[in-house]
């Protein structure tokens, strides 16, 4: 079966409840496939009530928040792949520079190859784009075309993607909550939880002072039979880092996330060698396998966290996946729990057990009211497995989906 057409749409879904049990998360499809809410907010959410540490805090412009650099206006969209036969799949993506990719420089020379070629598929997107820069925006563009042909493999062979890569391999997933609202996720009955880091190098003594002190909050409101972490978003140098880790000795945190520039892989190896005792995480900004490749031979990292939207889609993820296997390291996807393409990988890796679900709606919205087709809900903190549909399963029509404009 022959690839017939690679169209860019946006996914309109009509009033009324979506189909029971369904989300998704990231922000990767627009805002009106979410369901309707129902219920009132109790307060707004951490997004924009508090300061996050993050690579632009050195400007005291953009500091306050990440929302005043933000990159404006990268609507979500779709890539449908039909086939000859009319089957076909959905990729979800963000952002007008990864669109145009697929439009300008994918969909030309995808047109015609074998459906079920994903492998070939994605070193031909890799390949072309070598001219005009692999990593980043042109990433993002090849995993929404590589979760398309997935999701598209799945459909013409009637089995879902999970059973694709090799099958369940657990009955149910431990999903930790992303965020700052605890008292809130603690409600909803997570187990494990993971703050945003507020302040960085520029904040010096204070700012250690306010990290360390949200940090016993929290632990103090979770108790010790809980997981916790901290997310530090980019925004650290490795001395910091170290300052850092030393004055959170006595919280047991799980681990540590993301430090560093993703860049520079050998303040990661540095920053593991003065950290010996303390688990590392990182990897969602990586893109490509490439990069894990190095962080791997150098056990830089104790847990690899690549982005199913923008490492390279499924395909890139298992190749990550499969490697760290090989070396005894743990993966757990950047928001790979509340997204229904990650969910399907973890259920069927064997060395990535935990799900990372991200929340930034409002407290008091039960998290069904705000989530997206095709992903699962955890209640206390674990995904039970349950069968899927063909695909990834998103319960979305085909009548939702429209031409999409840039």
């Amino acid at each position: 079966m022959k690839i017939k057409s690679v169209d860019l749409v946006r996914v309109e879904r009509p009033d009324g409840p979506l189909l029971a049990a369904r989300s998704q998360a990231g922000g990767t499809l627009s805002a009106s496939t979410a369901p309707a809410q129902k219920s009132e907010a109790r307060r707004k959410a951490w997004p924009t009530e508090i300061e996050v540490a993050n690579p632009m805090s050195r400007f005291p412009r953009f500091k306050p928040r990440r929302q005043l650099y933000a990159a404006s206006q990268w609507p979500g969209f779709a890539v449908k792949i039909t086939a000859e036969d009319g089957t076909w799949g959905l990729g979800t993506s963000a952002g007008r520079p990864a669109a145009a990719v697929i439009e300008d420089a994918f969909a030309h020379i995808l047109v015609g190859e074998d459906c079920l070629a994903i492998e070939k598929a994605w070193d031909m997107m890799f390949r072309v784009s070598k001219s005009f820069g692999t990593v980043g925006i042109a990433t993002v563009a090849i995993s929404a075309v590589d979760l398309a042909l997935w999701d598209l493999a799945g459909k013409l062979q009637q089995k879902p993607v999970y059973q694709l890569i090799g099958g369940p391999v657990r009955e149910r997933i431990f999903t930790y909550a992303t965020g700052d609202d605890v008292d809130w996720y603690k409600e909803l009955g997570f187990k494990g939880f993971k703050l945003p880091c507020q302040y960085g190098p520029a904040d010096g003594l204070w700012g250690l002072e306010q990290n360390e002190r949200r940090v016993a909050e929290t632990r103090e409101t979770i108790g010790d039979d809980c997981e916790l972490m901290l997310d530090c978003y980019m925004a650290f140098d490795v001395e910091y880092s170290v300052r850092l880790a030393e004055r959170l000795k006595p919280y047991k945190l799980r681990w540590l996330e993301e430090c560093l520039i993703p860049e520079d892989i050998k303040s990661h190896i540095d920053l593991k060698e003065r950290l010996p005792w303390q688990a590392l995480a990182g990897g969602e900004h990586f893109y490509t396998p490439y990069p894990y490749q190095q962080i791997i031979e150098h056990r830089a990292l104790d847990i690899l966290q690549p982005d199913i939207h923008w490492v390279g889609g499924m395909t890139a993820c298992l190749k990550i996946c499969h490697m760290a296997e090989a070396a005894g390291i743990e993966v757990c996807l950047h928001g790979g729990g509340r997204d229904p393409y990650g969910q399907h990988l973890t259920w069927a890796v064997p060395n990535a057990p935990w799900g990372e679900y991200y929340i930034g709606s409002d407290p008091g919205i039960p998290l069904a009211e705000v989530s997206e087709p095709g992903a699962l809900v955890p209640q206390n903190s674990y995904l039970e497995f349950a069968s899927r549909g063909p695909g990834f399963d998103l319960g979305i029509a085909e009548e939702w989906l429209l031409p999409y404009k840039s």
